[in-house]
């Protein structure tokens, strides 16, 4: 089983100064490098201090010189709120200072107070990210790039410099939504599963994935397709679930909080519903370090968890998880 960390740059109460946070994610990641993860993956967001990294291009240039093997993953490049041919030239440079360490992981975005503030309409955003994939892809490949589409058009342009991985560096769209999960399996993408589905929702999505990758003439074999879980540990169970609740209370108020008002995901908060034990019963694995082990284990049968991209919700948890868990895993 690969692991990944899916570093958010959270700023909880704002308690400490901002450039602790960085410090203490590039320090986390500096672990990552000696102890055997695979990958970071580094989340983007704006205008919200759930996650403060408006550029996982620039952090990952610190990230990408501060180790040697470990592989730098974008979660994701927020690709509408790019102009395409600067964000094909900025993950290729990035690839180029790595020394050929870059996972692209791309997505269409959902914050509404991002979509509005960077002046592209939502109702746009799944043609445009569209659009901006496939520049991407072709400025990497084509020595001149020219392109007519609805959003772009390019007449004869070189995009420089070229990713040193070739002909590109391995690439994941961010999927959730059956029409989302249908269109990257149709162009062949391998995915990355979203942190707030449940787990039953997570094997269903796959099967849907699968089978449509099949229906496109496209195999599912040999695919790296990071599942992204929300993590909790700690040293006795409730340790675990004060932590988890916490972070429940958290991504509900943040992440599907007024400010963002998600575009095109469904709302947690609907009548009726629990937000944060939703979270509790069915995203998030927490508990000592042996139960969420037999937890992997468990979720590897039933939904294909072969690469755990994990976003732990306190340092103890990553801690843990580096020194319990992650030398346990087959």
């Amino acid at each position: 089983m690969k692991v990944g960390v899916l570093q958010f740059f959270s700023w909880p109460e704002r308690r400490v100064d901002l450039a602790t946070v960085f410090a203490r994610a590039l320090d986390r990641i500096e672990v990552m490098d000696r102890t055997g993860y695979d990958a970071v993956w580094l989340a983007e967001h704006h205008f919200s201090s759930f996650s403060v990294c408006p550029s996982v291009h620039m952090v990952g240039t610190l990230a990408a010189a501060r180790t040697k093997r470990l592989r730098i993953g974008t979660g994701v490049s927020l690709a509408p709120f790019y102009h395409p041919l600067r964000l094909a030239e900025e993950v290729a440079l990035l690839d180029v200072l790595s020394g050929g360490r870059v996972n692209w992981g791309a997505g269409r975005g959902f914050a509404r107070v991002e979509f509005e503030n960077f002046g592209v309409p939502a109702e746009e955003s799944t043609s445009r990210f569209h659009e901006a994939v496939e520049i991407v892809l072709r400025a990497w490949t084509e020595e001149w790039l020219s392109f007519a589409g609805k959003h772009y058009q390019f007449d004869g342009v070189e995009v420089l410099p070229k990713p040193m991985q070739q002909p590109h560096p391995p690439v994941w769209m961010a999927a959730t939504s059956e029409s989302s999960l249908d269109w990257a399996a149709s162009h062949g993408f391998s995915i990355l599963m979203d942190p707030h589905a449940s787990h039953d929702d997570i094997g269903r999505k796959r099967r849907f994935y699968e089978e449509r990758l099949a229906a496109a003439g496209h195999a599912v074999a040999g695919r790296d397709l990071p599942i992204a879980r929300l993590v909790a540990l700690g040293e006795t169970s409730a340790e675990a679930a004060e932590v988890a609740r916490r972070g429940a209370q958290w991504m509900v108020d943040s992440y599907f909080g007024t400010q963002h008002r998600p575009v095109g995901v469904s709302d947690p908060t609907a009548p009726g519903a629990d937000p944060v034990q939703r979270y509790l019963d069915g995203v998030i694995l927490h508990g000592t370090p042996e139960a969420v082990l037999d937890d992997l284990l468990r979720l590897r049968q039933e939904i294909g968890l072969e690469y755990l991209l994990c976003a732990p919700l306190s340092h103890r948890t990553f801690t843990l998880l580096t020194d319990k868990i992650l030398p346990r895993l087959p």
